[in-house]
């Protein structure tokens, strides 16, 4: 299915947050959340336009949301902000009760939290360069890697110069991906909404994309999960995959090749094909 976000981009009012989403497939299909990442001017649509449609057809409920701070969603103090509350009354308002969350950094973070603190709204776990501290596991980076920095500058800068570097290093092909579009895109979503952006910058490391605080309550995720990573993601280091994957008892990593950070979209018909099935039949 070839969809144009104006096809399926919907508004929903909760108890504290108007939330922008994006939905596909059918009412009564298995729900699959699909969390974004924390880059400048990441959106539900920006971080899974080529994955959309795919689940859709392949029979689930895709949901796709702005989360509170990002993208057509409400403003929020990160330093008080609890993303969890957020997902949770968006399936509420939505009337799920149980979905399949997907994760791509920030957002893979945020479905680990949810798969420990909100099990019951959980029924399969998937993430994709999820970071989950700032130290080295075993061979990766001391601190915050060189995609994080340049991240971070984005909140700050978020002309098209700034937003094809922040591009270039999220993905392993910056000749096929790192588009004068892809990164006009972007720039054009961050300056959309630059009260989010400074909100992002006044909290600093604190805020949206935090490490996460206790590792050893990785044992405790209980449902089936999938680790992607990219071997060449210069953002996040598959480390913190396979450290997962050692920990969470139902898991299995799948580390891809000449990849980066957004296996999502760099490499969609391989991450297409490997959610449908994964939570199909486990």
């Amino acid at each position: 299915m070839t969809l144009l976000e104006s096809d399926v981009a919907k508004d929903v009012t909760t108890a504290d947050f108007t939330i922008h989403y994006n939905e596909a497939g059918p009412a009564d299909g298995p729900p699959v959340l699909l969390i974004h990442g924390g880059g400048p001017g990441a959106t539900g649509w920006s971080n899974y336009s080529p994955n959309i449609g795919f689940l859709a057809d392949a029979g689930f409920r895709v949901i796709a949301p702005d989360l509170p701070g990002w993208g057509g969603s409400s403003e929020v103090d990160f330093l008080d902000y609890e993303p969890l509350d957020a997902l949770c009354q968006l399936m509420d308002a939505l009337g799920i009760e149980r979905a399949a969350f997907v994760g791509n950094s920030m957002g893979g973070h945020t479905s680990i939290r949810m798969s420990i603190e909100r099990p019951e709204r959980v029924t399969h776990l998937i993430t994709m360069g999820a970071p989950l501290q700032l130290k080295p596991f075993l061979f990766g980076p001391t601190g915050p890697g060189e995609g994080i920095k340049i991240m971070y500058q984005g909140y700050t800068d978020y002309s098209p110069e700034a937003m094809r570097r922040l591009v270039e290093i999220m993905v392993f092909d910056v000749e096929r991906f790192a588009t004068p579009e892809l990164c006009r895109q972007r720039s054009d979503a961050a300056a959309r909404r630059p009260e989010h952006l400074a909100n992002v910058a006044k909290a600093g490391i604190r805020g949206p994309i935090p490490t996460w605080a206790d590792l050893d309550r990785l044992s405790e995720i209980a449902v089936p999960t999938l680790l992607i990573h990219g071997r060449d993601d210069r953002v996040v280091t598959f480390e913190g995959t396979l450290f997962a994957a050692a920990r969470i008892p139902d898991s299995r990593a799948h580390i891809i090749n000449r990849c980066g950070h957004w296996a999502q979209l760099e490499h969609a018909d391989e991450f297409n094909r490997l959610v449908a099935d994964f939570v199909t039949h486990h």
